[in-house]
């Protein structure tokens, strides 16, 4: 195993920012400056921002590197989880050569062939109800890209009590999901879903499979809607689900009914 990185804790890979682009910044983001909703203070912003993303398998592995091109300054990694043989066909953080390592280990080694000037956070174990807000809590936008109820609803309670915004998202077969929420300006993943269904109700990924490329749609757009966040800009999918059927080619916006229907987000 590469020892290059540690276990966990903060990797620093060049020093901290100054506070402005230099000259190899402005190369390296040319293309985003171009956009006049980012521009180079935008792209200051973005070097500026703390992103995490829970989940390193077929969502995270997207929407990590995109948010690493794009230029976010510090980025958490969250997952437990070591790399399976069956993850490499969606889960493009990693390769045959990560089989049996961590995947916070294997994202860290990807990410910086990527960047050398990114400020990562590796948190290589389970986001539970006893870490999770002390975590979450240094953060400005988190992408959950779990695979499991329990962790959907656990991410979505501890970003509603800190009031930290996050995207939600979830693949199965050929289908895709996607919200965000800012907690006060729209329902809750709890608003929308309840409670976690029972075990063996829903089929999983494992059970039912998935298209490696859906994931990599559905992954994308969190990180679109995390640095459309952290910029200001544009609509963001708050109070909207957003379905994609890779069959049929189609996506459908579903409106979501109001916030405050859920005992975490309602005003008890």
């Amino acid at each position: 195993m590469n020892n290059r990185f540690p276990k966990w804790g903060t990797v620093f890979f060049m020093a901290l920012r100054t506070g402005h682009l230099d000259e190899i910044e402005r190369k390296i983001y040319s293309r985003n400056i171009l956009i006049p909703e980012v521009g180079e203070a935008g792209q200051v912003k973005l070097l500026d921002s703390r992103v995490l993303v829970i989940g390193l398998g077929g969502l995270g592995s997207p929407a990590l590197y995109y948010l690493a091109a794009s230029g976010i300054g510090k980025i958490g990694i969250a997952d437990h989880d070591r790399v399976d043989l069956s993850n490499l066909q969606r889960q493009i953080l990693h390769g045959h050569r990560d089989v049996g390592r961590q995947k916070t280990q294997s994202a860290a080694e990807s990410i910086a062939r990527l960047r050398t000037d990114i400020r990562l956070d590796i948190h290589p174990f389970k986001i539970t109800s006893e870490n999770a807000r002390d975590i979450i809590a240094g953060y400005d936008f988190v992408v959950e890209a779990t695979d499991s109820f329990e962790s959907k609803f656990l991410v979505n309670d501890a970003c509603v009590e800190l009031r930290k915004p996050y995207s939600h998202a979830g693949v199965l077969g050929t289908f895709g999901q996607t919200m965000t929420v800012v907690p006060g300006e729209g329902p809750c993943f709890r608003c929308v879903f309840g409670e976690a269904p029972a075990g063996g109700v829903v089929e999983s990924t494992a059970e039912a499979g998935v298209l490696g490329c859906v994931a990599g749609v559905l992954g994308s757009l969190q990180a679109a809607e995390a640095v459309k966040y952290l910029l200001g800009c544009g609509r963001l999918l708050v109070g909207r689900l957003l379905t994609f059927d890779a069959l049929a080619m189609t996506f459908r916006e579903i409106q979501l009914p109001p916030a405050g229907r859920c005992g975490i987000c309602g005003p008890q």
